[in-house]
C-alpha cells in the first residue's frame, strides 16, 4: 500500500484527491495538510511514501517544506501546481530541489479536472512510488537530489500510435547524400537531472540533438533555459523550422510533437499538434519514427529513465533502418520502464550507464556518417 500525504491549502483539493484515491487498491491518503507546519506534525506520526504538494502556501512555501524534506529524508514529492507561464521558473526550481513530477492543475475548475484525471493522479504517484532517490554507482558521489520527470497528468486514456502523426519508414526514407550525425533522445521520469548530466559533458563540436521528454506545457520553456546556463552546447526550446546544427540541443515544447525532416543535407524540425501517441505529447515514438525516415544509419536513438513504453517501437523502427540505437542501464535509471520495454522489443543495440552517455555522443562527431 503506498501511503500519500497531500498537502494544499485547498480545502477543495484535498477533500477531492483522499475521495478520489480512495478508489485505487493500493493508495491510502494517510494525511492532508494545509500547510508544511501542519504537514511536518502528521509526518512525525507517520512517513509518507508519496507526497503531493503545493508550491504557494502560507506560512511555509512549498519549496522550503520541499528542501527540507530531501534533507532531512528524501522522499518522492509531486508538485502539485497552476500552469502558469509564471510559476514554470518557480517549479523548475522545486525540481532541481528534488521533486519527482508536476501535476498541473487549472486555476478554475479544479474539481472536474481532478474527477477527470483521477486514475491518471493515481498512476503518477505509483511512478513517484516507484521512482530511485538513493542514486548507485558513478552518481553516488552527486551532492544533486533526485530529479525525475515532470509529467502531465491527462483524461485521455486512448492509446494511439506514432501512425495518428506520420506514417511508417517506407522503403524510399533516408536514401539521401550523407550528412552529418543527429542524435535524439527520449526521456520521462528522471529525465530532467539524467539530461542535465548528460549536456553539461557536451561540448559544441557534438552532433546535433533533438529530445523528447515528458513535461508539460509551458514547463519546457524554462527546463530549457536552465540546460542552456548550465551546458557549453547551445539548448532551446525547439521552434518550428528550427535547423538541427552541431552543437545545438533543441528540446520539444510540451504540448507539441516534434519531429525531424531533411531537406537535401539539412535536417531541420517541425513542431506540430495532434493526438497524443502512447498517452504522450511531445511523444518519443513519434521524434524516433521522424528520425527513421529522415536520417536512417546517420542517426544515434538513445532511451534514457522514465516510466512507460512510449520510445520502445520507434527506437526500434530507428534500429531497423541501420541507427545505432542505446538505452539506459538499470542502475543509473531513476526507472527503468522504457528502457526496459525497448530492451525487450529488440531495437536496443547497447545498454549504457548514465556516465557514459555524452562521451558516447561526442564520439559520433568524430565518425564518417554512411
Amino acid at each position: 500500500m503506498i501511503g500519500v500525504l497531500v498537502v494544499d491549502d485547498s480545502s477543495v483539493v484535498r477533500q477531492l484527491m483522499q475521495e478520489l484515491l480512495a478508489g485505487s487498491s493500493d493508495i491510502e491518503v494517510i494525511a492532508t495538510a494545509s500547510d508544511p507546519i501542519f504537514a511536518m506534525r502528521k509526518m512525525r506520526q507517520q512517513w509518507p511514501d508519496v507526497i503531493v504538494l503545493d508550491i504557494q502556501m502560507p506560512r511555509m512555501d512549498g519549496i522550503t517544506f520541499l528542501k527540507q524534506i530531501m534533507a532531512i529524508r528524501p522522499t518522492p514529492v509531486i508538485i502539485c501546481s497552476t500552469l502558469t507561464e509564471g510559476g514554470a521558473a518557480v517549479t523548475m526550481e522545486a525540481l532541481a530541489a528534488g521533486a519527482v513530477s508536476i501535476i498541473t492543475k487549472p486555476a478554475l475548475g479544479v474539481r472536474d479536472f481532478l474527477h477527470d484525471a483521477c486514475d491518471d493522479l493515481a498512476n503518477a504517484i505509483r511512478a513517484a512510488a516507484s521512482a530511485r532517490l538513493a542514486r548507485t554507482g558513478a552518481l553516488a558521489s552527486s551532492e544533486l537530489p533526485a530529479w525525475p520527470m515532470p509529467a502531465t497528468v491527462t483524461n485521455n486514456l486512448q492509446r494511439h500510435t506514432a501512425d495518428v502523426v506520420l506514417a511508417a519508414p517506407g522503403a524510399t526514407d533516408a536514401f539521401h547524400p550523407a550528412t552529418e550525425h543527429i542524435v535524439a533522445i527520449g526521456a520521462s521520469t528522471g529525465g530532467p537531472q539524467a539530461l542535465e548530466a548528460v549536456l553539461a559533458g557536451l561540448t559544441p563540436r557534438c552532433p546535433g540533438v533533438v529530445v523528447v521528454q515528458h513535461m508539460p506545457q509551458r514547463f519546457t520553456r524554462s527546463f530549457a533555459e536552465r540546460l542552456d546556463q548550465i551546458s557549453a552546447v547551445e539548448v532551446r526550446e525547439a521552434q518550428h523550422m528550427d535547423l538541427v546544427l552541431p552543437g545545438r540541443v533543441l528540446i520539444a515544447p510540451g504540448g507539441m510533437h516534434l519531429m525531424v525532416r531533411r531537406d537535401g543535407v539539412q535536417y531541420y524540425v517541425e513542431v506540430v499538434n495532434g493526438p497524443l501517441v502512447s498517452r504522450h505529447k511531445p511523444s518519443v515514438d513519434v521524434l524516433f519514427r521522424s528520425v527513421a525516415k529522415s536520417a536512417g544509419s546517420n542517426a544515434v536513438g538513445i532511451i534514457m529513465t522514465g516510466m512507460g513504453d512510449d520510445g520502445a517501437r520507434g527506437l526500434k523502427e530507428m534500429s531497423e533502418r541501420g541507427a545505432a540505437t542505446y538505452a539506459q542501464d538499470e542502475r543509473s535509471s531513476v526507472v527503468f520502464g522504457m528502457p526496459k520495454e525497448a530492451i525487450q522489443l529488440g531495437g536496443v543495440g547497447g545498454v549504457i550507464s548514465l556516465a557514459n552517455i555524452s562521451a558516447l555522443i561526442e564520439d559520433y562527431a568524430y565518425r564518417k556518417p554512411e
